[in-house]
């Protein structure tokens, strides 16, 4: 099986859906792509771990993303397609993009918010796609692109199972997102479409391929591999207390100002009733409302990265649910693309 996106191919069909701060590691990401498959780097503040982070956020995170990079590629031997996710609402957006198209990465892929001028930032040379929740956005991105003549070299439709960022009120999570795959494939006109949200098990992979899909994109059941850059202990200690219902997956609130889906951890049960001020405001977020939100976003999701479990913020999908063991990466893919 090959699939053509822009200039280049992949052989199996899964997206690594990013995964910030952290999760979505190089080793991760250049594994993916080692396979076939697209790996995806986070673009949300992965320079966390540098000297500078807190004095000198921008440049951090960029030194930090040239060095991920870097390994990624290595790790990939060349194959496959390496992309990065920038959300909509970060504080410097455009400058991050312009940052990227500097860079080798293979293309970018836009989230929480309609990229409606991504063209203007990113060289044609580059893949370019939308993430969506519905066929009435991607008609709006596919309009305004027009005027770039310019169209999407991949979508990806996310779904309310996914973990993270939903683009979804709370009245439409119980939507079938393979109905709205159905809608969108008749506007797509041969554009590579990707499905997330639910389908990190190899029937769930099977289904989206027959309803027309050209793949998948999973975050939750790569989270979940050794690859991963959530700590092993976190891990473990995440699928025990959901298997034993201590630990539940449910839609909260972000700071992004979308709802999201993730575990419910001690600072989840916390900021239902109170506000916990941040230790240091980042400015990360423009859509953050800094003076009434109820909990800092970068602060939570670093800690979760470092393996906090009462502290961090795990954005996790509903297939956290159906996890029966940690595998690795290449255990991991074996099994979602095992022959009936």
């Amino acid at each position: 099986m090959s699939i053509r996106i822009k200039n280049k191919f992949i052989d199996i069909p899964l997206v690594q859906g990013a995964m910030a701060i952290g999760m979505s590691s190089p080793d991760l990401v250049g594994g993916v792509a080692r396979r076939g498959g697209i790996g995806t780097l986070s673009m949300v503040n992965p320079g966390y771990r540098e000297k500078d982070f807190l004095k000198n956020t921008f440049e951090a995170n960029k030194r930090a993303y040239l060095k991920d990079l870097k390994f990624a590629r290595e790790k990939s031997q060349g194959r496959g397609i390496i992309l990065t996710n920038l959300m909509q609402v970060v504080e410097r957006f455009e400058d991050y993009l312009d940052f990227l198209n500097t860079t080798d990465v293979d293309g970018i892929v836009v989230g929480a918010g309609l990229p409606l001028d991504l063209p203007k930032h990113i060289s044609t040379e580059k893949i370019i796609g939308p993430i969506v929740s519905s066929e009435r956005a991607l008609r709006l991105i596919m309009k305004r692109w027009n005027k770039y003549n310019r169209r999407p070299d991949l979508v990806i439709l996310e779904g309310p199972k996914a973990g993270g960022h939903l683009g979804f009120k709370r009245e439409d999570l119980g939507i079938n997102i393979l109905d709205e795959l159905e809608k969108i494939l008749k506007i797509s006109d041969g554009i590579p479409v990707f499905v997330g949200g639910g389908f990190g098990r190899p029937e769930k992979v099977k289904e989206a391929l027959n309803r027309g899909a050209s793949g998948v994109q999973i975050g939750t059941g790569f989270l979940f591999t050794k690859e991963s850059g959530l700590p092993m202990s976190a891990k473990e200690e995440i699928l025990n207390r959901v298997k034993s219902s201590k630990m539940k997956n449910l839609i909260l609130e972000s700071p992004v100002g979308l709802l999201a889906r993730g575990m419910e951890t001690k600072l989840v049960k916390k900021m239902a009733t109170e506000n916990i001020p941040p230790n240091r405001c980042l400015s990360c977020i423009r859509t953050c409302k800094r003076k009434d939100t109820k909990y800092c976003i970068s602060e939570a999701l670093i800690n979760a990265v470092r393996g906090n479990l009462e502290s961090g913020l795990f954005f996790v999908g509903t297939d956290v649910e159906k996890i029966e063991k940690i595998r690795s990466l290449d255990e991991y893919i074996d099994w979602l693309l095992e022959e009936e």
